[in-house]
């Protein structure tokens, strides 16, 4: 900073730009509070159908979001203004101090372009002596001129670096990036540039002391997005790879680390992914070079044709099993890393040795047993993080029928020719390909990769992260979606031991299908798509988002299916007697309007709506006798422990079904006008469900698989009749016993049906199970 500059500073523009950004702060606040309060509450208990279902609630929670991002922004650049300014207004003052003390020794400052000089006041011809007898005082007050105009200049180059940080953080939109002042954003920024130094260093030079300043620094500062993008930027895409590498591979590692530190790399990957994950969020110029980089050298080897070592997108996968990534940056990611899988599997006809665990393979995975060597394991893990790009990604051509290199041949219309057939990404990793065998310590199989796609399918088909249920702003199915879940329920039609073989899946599966009840309901009614009764089905099973479009006949292979495993047929279970119950408050309410009410005889609607979900439970009841066996055994504990821990699940779930967040049945619209969520049919149900499941898991009775289905039975009329009862009582539309007691039976003759379906004895029917 020049000396004139800080001397002459006029602080009233400043001062008046700081109101300014105070009044700003301010009212953004409340316009946040009135877009969360109003906007984005207000939409969340709307009613929401059709195109507003998938489109108007989505774009007022996003809008609800920038307001919240504006305000967060607004308010650490007025921090970080306001910190700056009182500094400089201190140096200013500072300075004018020194310049009077200065003038009081008869001292003289006079400043120039790019410096200034210190001389006495005396004539031009006597200057020289006085210089030199005042020499001393001169010196003195250069350095103390010299260490204001220094500290005033790092302040504010500090402020100029943080606030150029945070708005190159979004191009459209705002930045939630916060910071309580100035010196906590620019403390961030500069233990990203040191951490990236650390990390540039040679591996081997890397001491003890050091992985631990950077596995504390990342786990620190992962989220915080000016330190993200700055230690991306710094240490650059190869740097990145180069470091991890260096870290992890015991061919190339530290041997100091390795035996020092080892228990430590699974943090170390974790904070590491993390903190890309942030910066991948970045839309700065440098992070958007970073990520176009990445992609490009995905499919080299790290040190060259002749150095060897793992590809990139081997390294790179492994870091994205943490975070949330960029959804752009994870499409153009996965569509280069399938184009690479097609050249090094012969388009899929073939093993891809390259990804395979050899003597040479490199260990570069530390969290969980298996050791990265197949990138698509921690790809998908990243995935199922980030639904929007989880879609995309498995809706995507991998490979087209009229590719004269396509070596997959279908018989599609039961001709029994073959043709060749085009393949989604789903349909390949789902249904093609041969994945890396790999094992563990004990010589176990591991299935990581096939447990990740099942993970990642979650979040595509669901449009939440994998694990998490629905919340009020989960947004309904779109036409991506219902797709891919079409094609995920036909896949295990056709051959069901794609899931029997990989039960390990079936938790994912099941929890998939239980947020698809209203259109697998649908699908089970067997009334004709377009005609007079289907539209009273599209009322008796309300859809907010695009509907998958399902067959009776795919739908009861699935059940099955899934029903073999506990967590999959729990999750199932408990969803479809949840969303039983919201369907009860739903068609029992007398203030229905008028064009969805599908009928006025509530006692027809009660049987019809527990009749199919009596046939949903009884085919999943078949499917775990399938489990179980014919033997007497404990079995059966696995399926009702699972059931219980369901209740943990949804703990603190306000407004949103299990499994059926996006069926506007199960909105918080249904709880205003049932009077509240609270005492409802399905939290009334749900307990009765729970503690049943309790009980019958802590029982010391073992039981066959035989003896399990009927079990199913008597508790499912048991539900039934408690779900009626409730709803009739809260609206008295009904005779509530009459009903009880007539949706009970209709409950039982679904559940028996289900058996009659499934042994190809009912239209519909699976014939090849009988």
């Amino acid at each position: 900073m020049e000396l004139e500059a800080l001397r002459d500073a006029n602080f009233k523009l400043v001062d008046d730009a700081l109101t300014d950004w105070s009044t700003l702060v301010g009212s953004l606040a409340e316009m946040k509070k009135d877009a969360e309060d109003n906007l984005h509450q207000g939409a969340n208990k709307a009613d929401w159908a059709g195109v507003n279902a998938k489109v108007s609630k989505a774009f007022i929670g996003k809008t609800a979001g920038e307001f919240a991002d504006a305000h967060t922004q607004a308010k650490t650049i007025y921090k970080i203004l306001n910190d700056t300014v009182g500094e400089l207004k201190d140096y200013h003052q500072q300075l004018l101090d020194a310049l009077e003390s200065g003038h009081k020794k008869n001292l003289t400052v006079i400043g120039f372009e790019g410096g200034f000089t210190v001389t006495t006041n005396a004539p031009p011809e006597a200057r020289s002596k006085m210089d030199q007898d005042n020499k001393a005082d001169i010196t003195a007050l250069r350095d103390r001129i010299q260490g204001i105009l220094n500290k005033a200049t790092g302040s504010d180059e500090s402020a100029k670096t943080v606030l150029q940080a945070i708005a190159d953080q979004s191009s459209l939109g705002f930045s939630d990036a916060y910071y309580k002042d100035r010196d906590s954003a620019a403390e961030a920024v500069k233990q990203a540039e040191e951490l990236a130094a650390l990390a540039k260093k040679n591996p081997d030079d890397l001491s003890v002391k050091d992985f631990d300043r950077l596995n504390a620094g990342l786990k620190k500062y992962a989220g915080d997005e000016l330190f993200a993008e700055r230690f991306a930027t710094a240490l650059g895409p190869k740097g990145t790879l180069e470091f991890w590498t260096g870290i992890s591979d015991p061919q190339r590692g530290n041997w100091d680390l390795g035996r020092e530190r080892l228990e430590k790399f699974d943090d170390l990957q974790r904070s590491l992914g993390m903190t890309l994950a942030t910066a991948t969020q970045s839309d700065s110029t440098a992070m958007g070079t970073w990520k176009h980089t990445m992609i490009d050298i995905g499919d080299r080897p790290l040190y060259g044709e002749r150095g060897g070592g793992p590809m990139g997108f081997q390294v790179m996968s492994n870091l994205m099993r943490t975070g949330d990534y960029d959804d752009g940056f994870l499409r153009d990611y996965g569509t280069k890393l399938m184009e690479t899988e097609r050249k090094l599997t012969g388009n899929g006809e073939h093993r891809n040795l390259m990804w395979s665990v050899s003597g040479a393979s490199s260990w570069l995975n530390r969290i969980g047993e298996d050791s990265g060597t197949d990138p698509l394991t921690g790809y998908l893990k990243g995935l199922s993080n980030s639904p929007a790009a989880a879609t995309d990604f498995f809706n995507q051509q991998y490979m087209s029928k009229d590719d004269p290199d396509n070596p997959f041949e279908r018989d599609t219309d039961d001709n029994g020719k073959k043709g060749k057939v085009s393949l989604s990404n789903f349909q390949y990793l789902f249904e093609e390909r041969d994945w890396p065998q790999e094992s563990n310590l004990k010589g176990d199989d591991l299935h990581t990769g096939q447990n990740n796609l099942a993970l990642a399918l979650e979040a595509a088909t669901t449009g939440h992260p994998a694990g998490e249920l629905p919340s009020a702003d989960t947004p309904p199915h779109n036409a991506q979606q219902a797709k891919l879940m079409e094609s995920l329920v036909s896949s295990v039609a056709d051959s069901p031991e794609r899931l029997t073989d990989h039960g390990y899946m079936s938790d994912s599966i099941g929890q998939i299908t239980s947020e698809y009840l209203p259109d697998l309901n649908r699908a089970m009614s067997d009334e004709e798509r377009g005609s007079e009764d289907w539209k009273d089905i599209e009322k008796l099973y309300p859809v907010a988002g695009t509907e998958a479009k399902l067959s009776h006949t795919d739908v009861t292979k699935l059940l099955f299916t899934v029903g073999q495993n506990p967590e999959g047929y729990a999750a199932i279970e408990v969803g479809q007697k949840d969303y039983m119950g919201r369907l009860m408050d739903y068609h029992l309410n007398p203030n229905l309007p008028s064009d969805r009410q599908v009928s006025d005889n509530y006692q027809l609607l009660t049987e019809r709506i527990a009749g199919r979900s009596g046939e949903v439970s009884g085919t999943l009841g078949l499917g775990a006798q399938e489990f179980i066996g014919k033997e007497a055994s404990d079995k059966d504990k696995g399926f009702e422990q699972a059931i219980a821990q369901r209740k943990n699940m949804i703990s603190g779930v306000v407004g949103t079904a299990v499994g059926v967040g996006t069926s506007f049945i199960a909105t918080p619209w249904v709880g205003a006008l049932a009077g509240g969520g609270a005492g409802t049919a399905t939290s009334v149900i749900l307990e009765s469900l729970f503690q049943d499941a309790e009980g019958k898991a802590k029982a010391d009775a073992q039981v066959t698989g035989g003896q399990y289905w009927q079990q199913g039975l008597v508790r499912g009329m048991d539900v039934t009749q408690l779900a009626v009862r409730e709803s009739a009582e809260r609206y008295h539309t009904i005779d509530a016993s009459d009903a009880a007691s007539a949706a009970g039976e209709a409950s039982r003759q679904g559940y028996i049906n289900a058996r009659a379906i499934l042994e190809g004895q009912a239209p519909g029917s699976i014939t090849e199970y009988s």
